[in-house]
């Protein structure tokens, strides 16, 4: 009878009431079916229940809190109750809570399963799904801020599925924070064993690898806004690689990453403060170079108008001399005293013997920098029609 009462408490609440009612389990006279029989009964309609979720529901979208999911939550339940020494029906609660993302649930279900299944906790697909949860679970303590809890449950997920690349990297970037650099190198050199080649791996680990030249407080910094980054959190991820820069000036991926996502942000005066401190530093890159001229044009005539000269120019250097025009003349209007977008404006009217475009533009750019010879001569050229 508490088996029944528990099941018609579930499915008579107000959430269910907007869906097709499950069918009920069977009524029986007391003590007419056997245990064994109920909960072969009460888990046929869990899974009944589970399937007509998948058809209901868009994909993806499965949660605890949708009718026909929490009424095949809770027919596997019922299930449990009636045969706790079942391990299939076990297993199904484990099933449901995990695919409906109920993460703490799944845990305890999946504990109780591997106690009467010790076998099927390593090399299974049950297993693996035990993995997955860990790792919902251990994500989730992070993002928290409780990084013990996130390596604990990491941890777990890797003694579940020790091929589980997210739970290995995840276990490498927590080792890291807690300022194990050696245990979160030998991760990273796990978790890119398991997938070779991947870019993003490599990074960190090369970070990892320089871990005692910036010190555990800026890796622990810099790795905290690698996180917040991949999750979107630009912002946030912007204001944490600055900390690790200003903690440690030279720690050259925390000042690119800055400039970089500053640069993505709109804020130049920030992408300036980066690229201008990773050229002065050893070895900076093209790019750090081609950044810096591009962010101290930008402080001059707008972050906009140079993006949009310097894309123009990309234009012109692969033969799309119109789509150039176009971008150059875009530049002068978003920044009238561009005096480089005037110049290469000209240029472009003059090559297609638009003589009077390009003298107009010209005379722009000679009057904004009489210094530009170049314009100048042209500009003669094309008041002369030649």
């Amino acid at each position: 009878m508490r088996v029944l009462t528990l099941l018609l408490a579930l499915t008579s609440s107000a959430s269910l009431a907007q869906t097709t009612p499950a069918p009920a389990a069977p009524a029986a006279p007391q003590g007419a079916l056997t245990a064994a029989q109920n909960a072969t009964q009460l888990a046929a309609q869990a899974r009944d229940l589970a399937a007509r979720a998948r058809t209901a529901y868009p994909k993806g979208s499965a949660n605890i809190d949708q009718p026909l999911w929490k009424q095949a939550a809770a027919a596997a339940e019922a299930a449990v109750q009636a045969a706790p020494d079942q391990p299939d029906v076990l297993r199904l609660r484990a099933q449901i809570y995990t695919e409906v993302g109920f993460w703490r649930q799944a845990e305890l279900a999946w504990t109780a399963y591997f106690k009467l299944a010790p076998s099927a906790a390593k090399n299974s697909a049950e297993a693996k799904s035990a993995a997955t949860v860990q790792y919902n679970l251990g994500y989730a303590a992070y993002t928290r801020t409780q990084p013990e809890q996130a390596a604990a449950f990491f941890a777990a997920c890797l003694s579940f599925d020790p091929a589980n690349v997210l739970c290995t990297t995840w276990a490498a970037r927590t080792a890291l924070e807690a300022g194990k650099s050696a245990e979160a190198l030998a991760l990273y050199d796990r978790a890119l064993a398991l997938t070779p080649g991947d870019k993003i791996l490599t990074y960190l680990r090369g970070v990892t690898s320089r871990a005692a030249q910036y010190g555990p407080e800026a890796t622990r910094i810099f790795s905290r806004a690698y996180a917040d980054l991949e999750a979107g959190r630009k912002a946030q991820a912007l204001t944490g690689f600055q900390a690790a820069a200003r903690l440690v000036p030279t720690f050259a991926e925390a000042q690119r990453e800055a400039g970089r996502l500053a640069l993505d942000l709109g804020n130049v005066d920030a992408a300036a403060d980066a690229y201008t401190t990773l050229v002065a530093l050893p070895s900076p890159t093209a790019a750090d170079r081609y950044n810096l001229t591009l962010v101290q044009e930008a402080q001059q005539y707008g972050l906009g108008a140079v993006q949009t000269f310097r894309a123009a120019y990309s234009k012109y250097a692969a033969g799309d001399k119109a789509g150039a025009e176009a971008g150059f003349q875009a530049a002068t209007e978003q920044s009238p005293r561009y005096a480089k977008a005037w110049a290469w404006l000209g240029r472009a009217r003059y090559e297609r013997k638009e003589y009077p475009g390009a003298a107009s533009a010209y005379e722009q750019a000679v009057t904004l920098d009489p210094a530009d010879k170049s314009s100048a001569y042209y500009l003669r050229l094309a008041q002369q029609g030649k």
